[in-house]
């Protein structure tokens, strides 16, 4: 029997996810991607499935301060995915198919799982997200969920499993209240960010790994106001 989508959106609930959503691989195909594309790895791929959990806003509010609470609390909801996507992936070989899941760590610049040059991952889990219809992006390149803001933390598995994709919403990539906010820009300890969207990633990296010693800083994401 063939797996259904809704009953995969159920069963992730299920497991403690706040939201799943699947998305059509043939996205990542799209030439304004830049990415790398989850086809290089699994040519068969049919389906992606993102998987959200979100971030408690009582490790999110009190930053600058609390940094190692609100590190930990990321971590939490890392191992908190990872069982997901592993039972989720399990579900699918029992029934014939193949599947994987995607690491949390490289859409915030993990060494251990993306690119130590690029700093991109086999896959960008916020583009998964758009185009599973769950939101859009921020002015701080973060991923904006429609219904949790972006204080949310995703994964993904992957599958040749045939299931019914969500749709793309038909809007700007970038959230259009970004246009009169820069919040996330002027708070940005290292100026990673810039007013017209674009992003130095190696300076966060380097801010959160060397002079934060590995804690995370957040305060992109502390004072978005979506």
């Amino acid at each position: 029997m063939q797996p259904v989508a809704k009953d995969i959106k159920e069963y992730g609930i299920g497991l403690g996810a706040d939201f799943v959503g699947i998305a059509d691989p043939a996205g990542f195909l799209d030439p304004s991607y830049r990415g790398n594309r989850p086809q290089d790895f699994m040519p068969d791929i049919r389906s992606v499935i993102v998987i959200g959990v979100v971030i408690p806003r009582g490790a999110v509010l009190p930053l600058p301060k609390g940094r190692a609470e609100y590190t930990n609390t990321l971590m939490a909801g890392t191992v908190t995915l990872r069982g997901i996507a592993f039972r989720l992936a399990r579900e699918f070989e029992r029934a014939g198919y193949l599947a994987s899941a995607v690491p949390t760590e490289g859409s915030e610049f993990g060494t251990w799982y993306a690119d130590r040059n690029t700093l991109k991952a086999d896959l960008s889990l916020k583009y998964a997200a758009v185009l599973a219809g769950l939101g859009s992006y921020g002015l701080n390149q973060l991923f904006v969920s429609d219904e949790f803001g972006p204080r949310v933390r995703m994964t993904a598995v992957l599958t040749n499993a045939p299931l019914a994709a969500d749709r793309p919403q038909e809007r700007d990539l970038v959230r259009p209240e970004c246009g009169s906010c820069t919040k996330c820009v002027d708070v940005c300890p290292v100026k990673a960010l810039a007013a017209d969207g674009t992003i130095r990633p190696e300076l966060c990296r380097d801010y959160m790994f060397s002079t934060l010693g590995g804690l995370r800083c957040g305060m992109c994401l502390r004072v978005c106001p979506l």
